[in-house]
């Protein structure tokens, strides 16, 4: 018999699996014979990823295989064992990629500059190296819906540009692809999920870890105050990513201007 907490997870996973498999078909995420390397950070999304991905794949139509990687920055603290418990335990292979990235960002990184997108930048540089070691074709990575609004609003208000994440692209080495089945998942139920799983979360333990992304956190405060009065603003910001007008836009590589003869 199940207690309420474990009914309320099983729930809430099939929801999450349900999303999820709507984005791979909806963007052909996942493929016959794909060997998909999964980021796995340790914190809740990558977890949620990567159960979902393994749920789905022993009932899907076609054959892949998942190759959980961990990115491991070298900042002191970071307890990469708890995540190989886990991967362990859970019967899967488990590989953990070391890197020189908390050195290299105390060496290179200029004042003033973003330490989080620098250190980004280095573990996804170290993501596309694992992968084409362990002969990865895909790499996935737990980015949710909360994810892509927030990125499409930052763009906007801090960039002038008008942007979010893709569901699938080319990694930036070419030799990759980069998918994101959860984009169709809200954060808070992952959240949750994450939670009653009792996932053994690890800390960053980077030297700005708990100092908020202030212009992130700007954006989140404001999706929560009118998602109050709006309650479907989510999907709806989301489903504009995803409904362009070109014409009504003002990027001129869009039109020719060309004095007509």
């Amino acid at each position: 018999m199940l207690t309420a907490d474990e009914k309320q997870r099983d729930a809430l996973c099939a929801k999450i699996i349900k999303a999820t498999g709507r984005a791979i078909g909806d963007f052909n995420l996942i493929e016959n014979g794909d060997r998909i390397a999964v980021g796995m950070s340790g914190g809740k999304d990558s977890y949620t990823l990567l159960q979902v991905l393994e749920i789905l794949r022993r009932k899907a139509p076609v054959t892949f295989t998942l190759v959980p990687v961990n990115i491991d920055s070298g900042f002191t603290g970071y307890r990469n064992d708890l995540v190989r418990e886990y991967l362990q335990e859970a019967g899967f292979s488990c590989h953990i990629k070391s890197t020189a990235a908390y050195r290299i960002i105390a060496e290179k990184r200029r004042p003033g500059s973003s330490y989080c997108a620098f250190c980004a930048r280095l573990r996804r540089g170290a993501l596309y190296t694992a992968a084409t070691e362990l002969n990865c074709n895909k790499i996935a990575l737990g980015h949710h819906m909360d994810d892509v609004i927030e990125t499409l609003l930052l763009n906007q208000f801090y960039s002038g540009s008008l942007g979010a994440m893709s569901p699938r692209v080319e990694a930036d080495n070419g030799q990759h692809t980069v998918i994101r089945p959860m984009i169709y998942v809200e954060e808070e139920l992952i959240r949750s999920y994450s939670q009653l799983a009792n996932h053994p979360i690890i800390r960053c333990s980077c030297p700005v870890e708990g100092a908020p992304d202030q212009k992130r956190q700007q954006i989140k405060q404001l999706i929560e105050r009118l998602s109050a009065e709006v309650p479907h603003l989510r999907r709806s910001l989301l489903g504009a990513a995803g409904n362009v007008h070109p014409h009504q836009l003002l990027d001129r590589s869009l039109f020719d201007y060309s004095p007509q003869r």
